[in-house]
């Protein structure tokens, strides 16, 4: 297991806001405590009202922001015939404009995941352009590298599916040392004492 840069994780998410925003697109699933699929959504992020958009991107911050490599851990991802990481780069590649894609991810998760409760799905997609930096780490115009990349989130949900704060989440390829990694996952779990090993599992071992 690899250690977890903070200040890569605060880099990212001060582009999570309405004035500077990374997304592009979100999608996502309300499921209820058997795993059965109540409703999905997939739209453009800019469609969302601000106060919509605000609330979201606090979905994706909280993955981010969990305490680092205790909440939030760095993992290496099964490449070579993996289908994790088969399915995280295709859902990355298409920007999540494959429904299908997703809909066998909501079916498999519906399968294995022991909820308490209805559930809300969340993925995000978003693109950062990373700024070089000078030699007194002020950003400089220039872009250095363009980091696409996927969060997802489970979160428990209430009345009209609004959702409360994330129980487990991840960022796909994980960001390190301001770069990139496509064989690596960054994974959050809200009780760091008590991890799901099920979605650990089927995370990093499909």
């Amino acid at each position: 297991m690899g250690e977890i840069n903070r200040e890569d994780m605060l880099e990212l998410t001060r582009r999570m806001n309405v004035k500077r925003n990374c997304f592009s697109r979100i999608a996502g699933a309300y499921m209820d405590r058997e795993g059965f699929v109540d409703g999905t959504f997939n739209v453009h992020f800019l469609k969302l009202s601000p106060k919509e958009q605000q609330k979201n991107m606090n979905i994706a911050k909280a993955v981010l922001l969990g305490k680092t490599n205790e909440q939030l851990k760095d993992y290496p991802l099964k490449k070579e015939d993996g289908k994790m990481w088969k399915f995280l780069t295709s859902l990355k590649e298409c920007g999540l404009k494959n429904d299908g894609i997703l809909d066998i991810f909501y079916e498999n998760l519906g399968e294995n995941y022991k909820a308490e409760g209805d559930y809300g799905v969340y993925f995000f997609f978003g693109i950062y352009d990373v700024k070089k930096k000078a030699e007194d780490k002020e950003n400089l115009w220039e872009s250095e590298e363009t980091y696409s990349f996927l969060i997802g989130s489970i979160c428990p949900v209430h009345g009209d599916y609004e959702p409360g704060k994330p129980e487990w989440g991840f960022l796909f390829p994980a960001f390190k040392d301001r770069s990139s990694d496509e064989e690596r996952i960054h994974i959050f779990q809200a009780d760091e004492n008590n991890p799901n090993m099920e979605l650990l599992n089927g995370i990093l071992l499909s």
